[in-house]
C-alpha cells in the first residue's frame, strides 16, 4: 500500500472523453481505481473506456453517457455506477461549458443561464447524489475542476469566471457540511491548458503570445499536468485536506 494507491476505489469523472477529464481518468485507473467515463456522447466515452481496459488487461473502466444539463441523466450516471461497482468513492466534477467569448454585455440570458446551470448547478446536483453513501461510509473525496478564472477577472469570458468562482465557494461550503463525516471536497484550478475546450484561447496567436510572455513558465499546460493533483486529492495522501484550492497554472497567478 502507498499513499496514492486507489485499489478498491470507484471514481466517476465527468467530461472524461477528452482533455483534462480524460487525463484524470487515465491516471486514476493507473493507480488502480475503477473509473466511469462520462460525457454527452456514448461512442467517445466507449473509446476511452476500451483503451483503459486494454491497457490494464482487466475491466477498470465503463462508459456511461450523460449530459450535465440533465438531472435525470446525472442520476442515471450515479445509479449505473452503483449497479456496476456498488459504490462511489471519488467524484470528479470536470465537465463545464462556455458558450460565449466577448464582453459580458454581449452574452444572452440563455447563454448566461447555461453557464450557471452546467458549471454550478450540475455540480451541486451530482455531489448531493453521491454524498449520502460517502457520508454513511465515512469516506469519500469530491474534486471540482474549477479554474484560475475563479480568482481573476476577464474581459472575454466573464460569465465562465463567475461560475468558476462559485465552484470554489461550493467546495468550501460542502467541505464544512461534510467534514464531520470524513468526506472531503476540494478544487483544482488550472490555468491555460491545451484542450479542445480552451482552444479559442491557446490557439489564437495573439492570446497565446500574451499568455506565454506573462506566464513565469512561458507556456500553456498539458492535460496530464493536471491529473496528478486529482490522484493526490482522491487518495490517502490528502486525507487531512478539505475545502482547498490547488492552483496549477505555470505560475500565472503570481504575476
Amino acid at each position: 500500500m502507498t499513499l496514492f494507491d486507489l485499489a478498491g476505489k470507484v471514481a466517476i469523472v465527468t467530461g472524461s472523453s477528452r482533455g483534462i477529464g480524460k487525463a484524470i481518468a487515465l491516471r486514476l485507473a493507473e493507480h488502480a481505481a475503477k473509473v466511469v467515463i462520462s460525457s454527452r456522447k456514448a461512442p467517445a466515452c466507449e473509446i476511452v473506456a476500451a483503451a483503459i481496459n486494454e491497457t490494464f488487461s482487466e475491466e477498470r473502466a465503463i462508459a456511461v453517457a450523460a449530459s450535465i444539463s440533465s438531472k435525470e441523466d446525472l442520476q442515471m450516471l450515479v445509479n449505473a455506477t452503483i449497479t456496476k461497482w456498488g459504490r462511489v468513492d471519488i467524484l470528479v466534477c470536470n465537465a463545464a461549458t462556455n458558450p460565449h467569448y466577448g464582453p459580458s454585455g454581449g452574452i444572452t440570458d440563455d447563454q448566461f443561464r447555461k453557464v450557471l446551470d452546467n458549471n454550478i448547478l450540475a455540480n451541486h446536483w451530482l455531489i448531493h447524489m453521491v454524498a449520502p453513501q460517502m457520508r454513511e461510509r465515512r469516506e469519500g473525496s469530491v474534486i471540482i475542476v474549477s479554474s484560475i478564472g475563479g480568482l481573476k477577472g476577464s474581459p472575454i469570458i466573464g460569465a465562465y469566471h463567475l461560475s468558476k468562482a462559485a465552484d470554489l465557494a461550493l467546495a468550501r461550503n460542502l467541505a464544512w457540511e461534510f467534514g464531520r463525516d470524513n468526506v472531503r471536497v476540494n478544487c483544482i484550478a488550472p490555468g491555460l491548458i491545451k484542450t479542445d475546450f480552451a482552444k479559442a484561447l491557446w490557439d489564437d496567436p495573439t492570446n497565446r503570445k500574451d499568455w506565454d510572455d506573462r506566464a513565469p513558465m512561458g507556456r500553456a499546460g498539458e492535460p496530464d499536468e493536471i491529473a496528478g493533483a486529482a490522484v493526490f486529492l482522491a487518495s490517502k495522501a490528502s486525507s487531512f485536506m478539505s475545502g482547498q484550492i490547488i492552483v496549477i497554472d505555470g505560475g500565472m497567478t503570481v504575476t
